[in-house]
């Protein structure tokens, strides 16, 4: 048993466990369906603009890889030892583009079949 190695021993993170808890269970719930409300339910008088929400989501989009970017410069410089935040900011990122992309490819679509349309 001279190989193994302790549990006391092995490095631990900077982050908090309850921070910990929370990205895993944030990673648990990507992929779980959410309740959307209906299109009806919004008025023109809201006034939300579909720009607006566009706008709003490539800013989430950029923020998020804006962070992991800095997270993991922080990783590799030594400033930090978080890897698993890093880690983990990278992912959401990464998740958050992919979404972003399926939806452009959604709107092109959508798009595309509207130019094919004869009046």
């Amino acid at each position: 048993m001279e190989g193994l190695t302790s549990l006391n021993s092995l490095p631990t993170s900077n982050l908090p466990i309850s921070k910990l808890a929370q990205d895993i269970q944030d990673l648990r719930n990507l992929g779980k369906p959410v309740e959307i409300s209906p299109a009806e339910s919004l008025d023109e008088t809201d006034g939300v603009e579909f720009n607006s929400l566009l706008k709003q989501a490539l800013d989430a989009v950029n923020s998020r890889q804006q962070e992991a970017a800095d997270l993991m410069t922080r990783v590799e410089t030594g400033e930090s030892s978080d890897l698993l935040g890093a880690m983990l900011a990278s992912q959401k990122a990464s998740l958050s583009f992919q979404a972003l992309v399926q939806i452009r490819n959604k709107a092109v679509a959508a798009y595309e079949e509207i130019m094919r349309m004869q009046v």
